[in-house]
């Protein structure tokens, strides 16, 4: 039976389809075999638990690790969330269209912009300006929260402005008919409609956050240790799977693979969030 060429587009596109699903699913089994194993010989409990990292001594806990990257994924969070929800209702509730037009991709350009530039003015222009004024060496969880929040506004902003444009004008014409303010319909009414897509789009951006490399490992110190102080230098997972791959053989290179799978672990779960929030989202 001959095939239209409307078939055999259809047909290129599935397989394309397929092809990138199967990429990511040998990737996640690659992760997981070479990982798995030495979780099951070293023990589960002893690896996460564990805060010493000295492969040198064949000990290998990322506690540390994982604190570190929590800390500076929601301290990310806490810069970068406030500031995109606050530029998403500015954009689409206040602003003129045709400012909307203009910065909204100029604000969506900062996501092209590689890692390394964020990294090299957190290493010129943050460090300096936190360790004059706060102490500390300047390298810290406080400099790579600064960062990742600023590389996050991109994911949080697009996709509140996305949420908020989605709710029906009849929401704010009748909270105005209500005798509301402007500012009272956007606070009480708007922004509770377009709760679920927002929360999405802070979840998505700290995933984001907490897979980031290149900028962390120039900002964040690299220093194996739990924090005390926003101000204390940390190495993020990410950082010390980069850092330490190169060089790594044997259960040192398994014990990476295992960070890996944690990491992996982590950001499932937050992907996992921002799922449910969104399918809670288009159920309302």
């Amino acid at each position: 039976m001959k095939l239209s060429r409307g078939d055999l587009m259809a047909c290129f596109l599935r397989v394309i389809a397929f092809s990138s699903l199967a990429s990511l699913l040998l990737i996640t089994l690659f992760i997981l075999k070479e990982g798995i194993p030495f979780l099951l010989r070293h023990g589960l409990a002893h690896f996460l638990l564990s805060s010493r990292w000295d492969p040198m001594a064949g000990e290998f806990g990322v506690s540390a690790m994982v604190v570190a990257s929590l800390a500076v994924t929601f301290g990310a969070m806490i810069v970068g969330a406030p500031l995109g929800i606050a530029g998403a209702i500015f954009l689409n509730e206040f602003a003129p269209r045709g400012v909307m037009r203009v910065l909204k991709p100029a604000i969506e350009l900062l996501a092209g912009i590689p890692s390394v530039v964020f990294g090299f003015i957190g290493v010129m222009v943050i460090a300096p300006l936190i360790r004059d004024h706060l102490g500390g060496p300047g390298l810290s969880v406080l400099c790579a929260s600064i960062i990742l929040g600023v590389m996050i506004l991109p994911t949080v902003m697009s996709i509140s402005v996305d949420a908020l444009a989605s709710v029906p004008n009849s929401f704010r014409e009748g909270a105005l008919a209500l005798g509301a303010t402007r500012w009272q319909s956007v606070y009480m009414v708007v922004l509770k409609a377009a709760r679920s897509g927002i929360v999405a789009g802070v979840v998505l951006g700290l995933g984001r956050a907490v897979g980031e490399t290149m900028a962390v490992i120039m900002v964040a110190g690299n220093t194996v240790r739990i924090p005390t102080s926003v101000l204390d230098p940390v190495r993020t997972l990410t950082a010390n799977i980069a850092i330490e791959m190169g060089h790594a053989t044997g259960m040192h290179r398994e014990a990476l693979f295992a960070t890996g799978v944690v990491l992996f672990v982590i950001i499932m779960a937050l992907n996992g969030m921002a799922l449910a929030a969104m399918k809670r989202r288009g159920a309302a």
